[in-house]
């Protein structure tokens, strides 16, 4: 909107200055930050007396959890709202990544919230029917995809790997809308403690600032061997603005939380970083730099693979950090090494940039 403005005015200076991706990413984060301080705790006031007991507690979880009834949840409204107002001030409205990726996220973010309301209503933490909220996810991600390939490529990249390994031709948006929607789950699964998938999501839009950035570079992108996506440089004001709503968000999220995020929030988190990683062409690097999403959701699919053919657990309890937790880590010991993990696997997938 501010570039816009500045078009409009036609000042020299000013437009050249909102034209700096960096001052416009940086601009977004002191944004979505304070807006996010500033409407959090009226809003959250807002939720406890309109959720009543809160975000439902599940009864098989651990015994500690038990405390935390009575926590609102739809938190991650706070960030959707912190985000949006953001972009709209300094984003680029001529950028078709940027608008598929807020489509996917407010879109994921929509599908979050039916699905908490459902849980909040019915008193359940069970929600929407799985087969349905994955086939609305489906739908969601395979529209904003489609927007987002009319620019891009159809090649795969893998890391350690100069140039592109195969071209998947029309499969490409199944398995860009796959990637989309496994991320959303996977953050999904990763939110089951105070503050737990606020800091690795953080930590992964951080790494893709980076990413989007040089991608969006032609000349970077030449010295470093990784696809150029003209325009995709861009996304940096949207991960920027994540940034900035979730150190908003965790000031209320930190233990013992004062809000969760809820499914409205991992899940638009999590399409938000699948969207991006599709527009740059880093899937593959996606899955290191937020391995411990990936950690989260395939020790729920073993869990379930192995129980229901042998009835037995190889974990104590899923996703993972229940696992700990039931080993006798406190929450917060939990936390802050989830968070560490998070850190040098981000660190992990941003070497691989050079490494090509």
């Amino acid at each position: 909107m501010f570039l816009l403005i500045a078009e409009q005015l036609d000042f020299a200076g000013l437009l050249n200055l909102f034209r700096y991706i960096t001052f416009r990413a940086g601009a977004a984060t002191a944004t979505a930050l304070v807006i996010g301080l500033l409407i959090g705790p009226k809003f959250i006031g807002w939720l406890r007396i309109r959720q009543g007991k809160g975000q439902p507690i599940r009864d098989d979880g651990p015994i500690s959890h038990l405390a935390k009834r009575g926590t609102p949840t739809m938190g991650g409204l706070m960030i959707l709202t912190s985000v949006s107002v953001a972009m709209i001030l300094w984003m680029d409205f001529s950028n078709p990544y940027l608008w598929a990726c807020l489509f996917i996220t407010v879109g994921f973010g929509l599908i979050g919230f039916l699905d908490d309301y459902d849980k909040v209503t019915k008193k359940s933490h069970k929600g929407v029917s799985g087969k349905v909220r994955l086939l609305a996810e489906f739908i969601v991600a395979g529209i904003g995809c489609w927007i987002i390939l009319r620019g891009t490529g159809t090649e795969l990249y893998i890391p350690f790997v100069q140039g592109p390994v195969v071209d998947l031709g029309p499969f490409y948006i199944l398995f860009a809308a796959t990637v989309v929607v496994g991320a959303g789950n996977a953050v999904n699964l990763t939110d089951g403690l105070d503050g737990l998938a606020t800091m690795p999501v953080i930590i992964a839009s951080l790494a893709f600032l980076v990413i989007t950035y040089l991608v969006g570079n032609a000349v970077f992108a030449e010295y470093l061997g990784v696809p150029h996506v003209l325009g995709a440089g861009d996304l940096t004001v949207l991960c920027s603005a994540i940034v900035g709503a979730g150190l908003a968000f965790l000031w209320f999220n930190a233990p013992p939380a004062a809000v969760f995020m809820g499914d409205t929030g991992s899940l638009a988190l999590g399409g938000a970083l699948g969207a991006i990683a599709v527009a740059t062409q880093h899937e593959i690097v996606l899955a290191i730099v937020g391995g411990l999403f990936v950690l989260e959701a395939a020790s729920v699919i073993i869990q379930v693979f192995f129980y229901k053919r042998t009835g037995k657990r190889v974990f104590k309890m899923a996703p993972i950090h229940h696992h700990f937790e039931q080993m006798g880590w406190s929450e917060p010991t939990v936390v802050i090494r989830f968070w560490i993990i998070s850190f040098v696997l981000a660190l992990a997938g941003l070497s691989t940039l050079k490494l090509r």
